[in-house]
């Protein structure tokens, strides 16, 4: 298949004469000279993608441009191995320990929206529907991390490729962009409240005098924020797969939840791509175990296997362990799911090429899903309630750490592993499961998650604090000053609640006195997490075939 690309060649250096996939644009790399280039052509533009290119980085490759285009994805760029790594320094106030705020490897093709348009393949599509750079950036640099950041967070499906430079890179460093387009980044991609915030913090860390940080709020937040646009529509592929050949093992621990459990074996019995394999690690108490499970559900292929001592990650690593399937279907006990779920995470994986489908869950009794759950994205999330896997790419990951045998964010560790080695994970809010959130069972057994983010945002006398599995997870990903925010918003949570006034000066008030128990928490909880990291990670690797 033939593609039209169209040469948009920043920099001193000569534009090429011809060039076989499209019109060559000689353009300054300045924001407003972007902005304006896309303003006047992209109405008329017959193009299948726009290639932004510094000439310094020598010719770009005709014929794997046009091979990534015949792939799924919808912008590749270079900008990790351009230096755009942790840029913008005041996204660590906001976002602090966001899994997509952690850069991966900028030598291995990953998901990335620190994008720089020095080497950046864009379909054409996206620009009509997100739209392009912001003209009232300083930097070219800071308007593109703006725009990478739009379109990853309404759903453009992004991929940072080191390959697609081909010469060596200039050794001249990577100049950080201006303080004013930090500030404008946060105040286009998060709002007036976080922009206030991130600079206070700034503040706080001498980044900026308080003089200065007020002249630059008034000049930037007196402009009005952008329109958010709406979530990007991904063209529908036509199937080429036979999905009821796929082998799919289906991997659920329980303990002490047969009700559910039985229910949702029931509804397994009724899947449209049956699984080749069940398997249900029982951390019951062994007095009370219902070993007529497989006797019950005798025309399922369910494997039973018990533990005496429960724990998350152990129980899942020897189900992962067992796992027959060439994918892996993770779900909890209490959930229950339609007849398609199989199919639709498989022909999810197979529409994007990706290696994680990540479907929703509708909590019982929580409300709606957020906004940025309702459409196809890249994931930020590994929720082990909702997830098929490639179990090949778990290879590369690991498996569960042991750290959070009875701790919070197990999943969200292995998520961060999978990202960082460069899978390819999809979110699709099309894919559901109905979570009940059994009131017994799973990590309340451990006494933990007894808040959470929900119910401290519904009562006056709950306060969530983040766990000493969550400060681990921070050490061991995220920068020291990203575990410093994480902190901070820890201990600025405690004060909100949703509902009318009186009941936000009532949190504000019980929340101010009981500070000083919240700093001595997370104290305790921090030092736990510091000696955790003495003894773990603890990361088997899958030993089958």
């Amino acid at each position: 298949m033939n593609f039209r690309i169209d040469l948009i060649w920043f920099g001193d250096t000569a534009a090429p004469a011809a060039w076989s996939l499209g019109e060559v644009v000689r353009l300054d790399a300045t924001p407003a000279a972007v902005h304006a280039l896309v303003e006047n052509r992209l109405r008329s533009s017959t193009s299948d993608a726009w290639l932004f290119w510094d000439g310094s980085l020598g010719l770009p490759e005709a014929k794997k441009l046009e091979s990534l285009l015949a792939m799924p994805g919808d912008v590749w760029h270079a900008g990790l191995r351009l230096g755009m790594a942790g840029q913008p320094a005041l996204i660590d106030a906001v976002a602090s320990t966001w899994m997509l705020s952690c850069d991966p490897d900028p030598n291995i093709e990953a998901t990335s929206w620190r994008l720089s348009l020095r080497a950046c393949l864009i379909r054409t599509g996206v620009l009509r529907q997100v739209g392009g750079v912001r003209p009232d950036f300083e930097s070219l640099a800071g308007a593109a991390l703006e725009f990478g950041h739009r379109l990853i967070t309404r759903g453009v499906l992004i991929r940072h490729l080191p390959s697609l430079i081909s010469s060596p890179l200039a050794s001249t460093p990577f100049t950080p962009i201006p303080f004013a387009d930090e500030l404008r980044f946060v105040y286009y991609r998060f709002g007036k409240f976080w922009t206030r915030f991130a600079l206070l913090r700034a503040v706080l860390e001498g980044r900026v005098s308080l003089a200065q940080a007020c002249k630059q709020f008034r000049a930037i937040c007196r402009q009005p924020k952008p329109t958010e646009p709406p979530p990007y529509q991904h063209a529908e592929p036509i199937p080429t797969e036979d999905f009821f050949q796929a082998r799919v093992t289906v991997l659920i621990p329980t303990v002490d939840r047969y009700p559910y459990l039985r229910t949702l074996l029931e509804q397994l019995r009724q899947q449209t791509v049956p699984p080749c394999q069940i398997i249900v690690v029982d951390q019951s108490a062994a007095a009370r175990r219902d070993t007529s499970l497989p006797k019950d559900f005798a025309d399922l292929p369910l494997q039973v296997l018990y533990q005496d001592q429960p724990g998350q990650c152990a129980s899942r690593n020897a189900g992962l362990q067992l796992a027959e399937g060439d994918f892996v279907l993770f779900l909890d006990d209490d959930d229950e799911v339609k007849p398609q779920l199989i199919e639709a995470h498989l022909r999810n994986l197979h529409r994007f090429g990706a290696d994680v489908s990540a479907g929703v869950a509708d909590e019982v009794g929580a409300g709606p899903l957020p906004e940025n759950f309702k459409f196809i994205r890249a994931s930020d999330v590994f929720p082990t309630n909702n997830s098929l896997i490639r179990k090949s790419i778990l290879r590369r990951s690991g498996l569960f750490d042991l750290a959070y045998n009875r701790g919070q964010r197990a999943d969200g560790d292995l998520g961060m592993r999978l990202y960082l080695s460069g899978a390819l994970m999809i979110l699709n809010s099309e894919i559901s499961v109905l979570h009940h959130h059994a009131p017994s069972g799973g990590l309340r057994l451990h006494k933990a998650r007894v808040i959470t983010y929900a119910s401290s945002r519904a009562r006056l006398n709950h306060r969530q604090l983040v766990s000493a599995t969550e400060i681990y997870m921070a050490y061991r990903y995220f920068t020291r000053q990203q575990l410093k925010e994480m902190l901070w918003h820890a201990v600025l949570g405690t004060f909100s609640i949703r509902g009318g006034k009186v009941r936000k000066l009532l949190k504000c008030a019980i929340s101010l006195v009981c500070l000083p128990h919240s700093l001595w928490q997370l104290r305790q909880r921090h030092a736990a997490a510091e000696m955790m990291l003495r003894e773990f990670p603890k990361i088997p690797q899958l030993a089958n075939g």
